[in-house]
């Protein structure tokens, strides 16, 4: 199979170009009720084969009996969010979305579609030759979890035994084929191995490294200051979030009283777990109330959420708001102030 390229040893790669498009400045300034969707994530099911210890289920009401959306329903959202122009860039998650047994037509529908950049989130656990399947039908993006770097860890944040070389040998050998980052939750359980975790991940041959914590862990960042400048140099998305950490002396999660109460995020971004669309992912994962049930009225509602919404006061986006969404809202509220009022 053809190798794609590794986009981020491209010395003129953004973060808006290998993953982050939230940080685009020009989407910012064109962001309304009526611009094109620029991302929208999908929770396709809410089954997994891993019992992961800082995993919130999704509520069972989300997807009704079967816990699964039909190609069908797929379809339909897809078709919403293209109506007009295509839509830049989608994933689809879960639970694990591989275990979905259309996963492969669903994207290449995405491509039919015209959407760009098609990113699938995943435990890594599937057979590799799904993952080939997926990349030829139009995967361009992966974001696998590994939670350690010895089978013991591995195991014990997968709450699975005997998966570490399945892993191991599938991260490696996608990394290969497709661009993928690696997503590290960091809990009271990992912490003191977060970087031997990060330098495995680099070994690996990975192109780029999600750091985060568990919501509900108490786990401080101090490994933040250990990590070697080489790997910070590959790895824009680490080196973004360590970079601001230290500017700012903030967390990932968590907003401070200046920033933007208004979230523009949720004009032109949307997160369908089920048959409900909710402000963002963060918001779904903390047991957030969705917006509404899906339907060809979403953006309306989105607008009208936005508008009414407070996320300063509200404690799930005060506490749990992700650093690129709160810089996202923050650039949105200085270029649209007037239109804002807030």
């Amino acid at each position: 199979m053809k190798h794609l390229p590794i986009l981020n040893e491209d010395p003129s790669a953004t973060l808006s170009s290998i993953g982050f498009f939230s940080m685009n400045d020009e989407r910012v300034k064109l962001a309304s009720d009526s611009s094109p969707m620029k991302f929208c994530k999908m929770i396709i099911l809410g089954g997994c084969n891993f019992k992961c210890p800082y995993c919130k289920p999704l509520a069972k009401e989300l997807f009704g009996k079967k816990r699964i959306l039909s190609l069908e329903q797929i379809k339909a959202n897809i078709d919403w969010w293209c109506e007009g122009t295509p839509l830049e860039s989608i994933r689809f998650s879960g639970g694990e979305c591989t275990l979905h047994p259309d996963l492969v037509e669903v994207i290449k529908y995405c491509k039919e579609k015209g959407i760009t950049k098609i990113a699938i989130s995943t435990n890594g656990s599937a057979p590799f030759s799904l993952y080939e399947k997926l990349v030829l039908a139009g995967v361009n993006d992966m974001s696998i979890s590994l939670d350690g770097h010895d089978e013991d860890t591995i195991d014990k944040m997968a709450g699975v035994k005997g998966i570490y070389q399945k892993l191991v040998d599938n991260i490696s050998n996608i990394a290969k084929i497709c661009y993928v980052t690696l997503g590290i939750v960091l809990t009271d359980s990992n912490i003191e191995s977060a970087l031997q975790t990060i330098q495995f991940a680099y070994d690996l041959g990975v192109h780029d490294i999600r750091l985060t914590t568990a919501s509900q862990s108490s786990v401080r960042f101090d490994v933040y200051d250990r990590i070697p400048q080489y790997i910070l140099d590959k790895f824009p998305i680490l080196k973004y979030r360590v970079q601001r950490s230290k500017d700012t002396g903030l967390k990932v999660r968590g907003m401070k009283p200046t920033d933007s109460p208004y979230c523009g995020l949720a004009l032109d971004d949307s997160v369908i777990a089920g048959e409900y669309h909710f402000p963002c992912a963060v918001y779904m994962r903390e047991g957030g109330s969705p917006i509404s049930k899906v339907s060809c009225n979403m953006r309306k509602e989105r607008k009208e959420w936005a508008d009414t919404h407070n996320t300063l006061q509200d404690p799930i986006c005060s506490k749990y708001c992700m650093d690129f969404y709160i810089d996202y809202n923050n650039k949105f509220r200085d270029c649209h102030q007037d239109q804002l009022g807030k």
